[in-house]
């Protein structure tokens, strides 16, 4: 069969999807139901690609501009939470720079990361609040991995998610988001949606890059 009329499956919802673009040698399709856009199944890094990228990023976690960028959540954390609260840094990184702003105005977070914090017995705690920065373009298994998330969260407990979310003003041939070879599936607002309803989250709040789901 031609590998452009392969079907893909949707990684987050199993719907089929149609062929939605071509970049060089990575080809993204997109999810009937959810509109979810994703890379093409062959073409997912493996482990020790996407290991290698992420050494490749430059973040000091002293950097005014990098704290800056990720001024939406910490901002949102610290009006939302208080220092008797449990957090956790999910996708902490090679800069957890959420968790040292946090932890400078003394809150008590948790660093996560399978490559760089690999520390599982986390995964077995509940969290009043998880951070999780620039993480979910990464996911191979969105839904497993957005079950876990909120598995890990308390009853009233809030995840807040930083992405760029695709929609059809963008030009995604353009659109350098894309062009990272560890973004592999990239979220719609009805995307979002459906994680929302589907999975059995309570609530769901869009501001910009910010997504808060409890």
């Amino acid at each position: 069969m031609n590998k452009n009329s392969a079907i893909n499956y949707c990684p987050l919802c199993n719907n089929n999807s149609d062929i939605f673009f071509q970049h060089k040698k990575r080809l993204y399709h997109q999810c009937k139901q959810c509109y979810g856009v994703f890379v093409d199944k062959d073409l997912i890094p493996n482990g020790q690609t996407e290991k290698s990228r992420y050494i490749q990023h430059i973040n000091d976690i002293e950097d005014k501009r990098y704290q800056k960028f990720v001024l939406p959540i910490t901002t949102a954390i610290l009006r939302d939470f208080t220092q008797n609260d449990k957090g956790l840094d999910f996708g902490a990184g090679t800069g957890p720079v959420i968790s040292k702003v946090l932890e400078d105005n003394h809150y008590s977070i948790e660093k996560y990361d399978p490559y760089f914090y690999n520390f599982p017995d986390l995964l077995k705690s509940k969290y009043d609040f998880i951070a999780c920065c620039e993480v979910i373009e990464h996911f191979n298994h969105p839904k497993k991995e957005f079950l876990l998330l909120k598995d890990l969260l308390k009853k009233n407990g809030r995840l807040y998610i930083m992405t760029s979310i695709y929609d059809e003003s963008i030009n995604f041939k353009t659109w350098n988001y894309k062009d990272d070879d560890t973004h592999v599936f990239i979220y719609h607002k009805k995307t979002l949606q459906w994680i929302k309803e589907e999975l059995g989250f309570a609530y769901m709040k869009i501001e910009g890059r910010l997504i808060t789901i409890s």
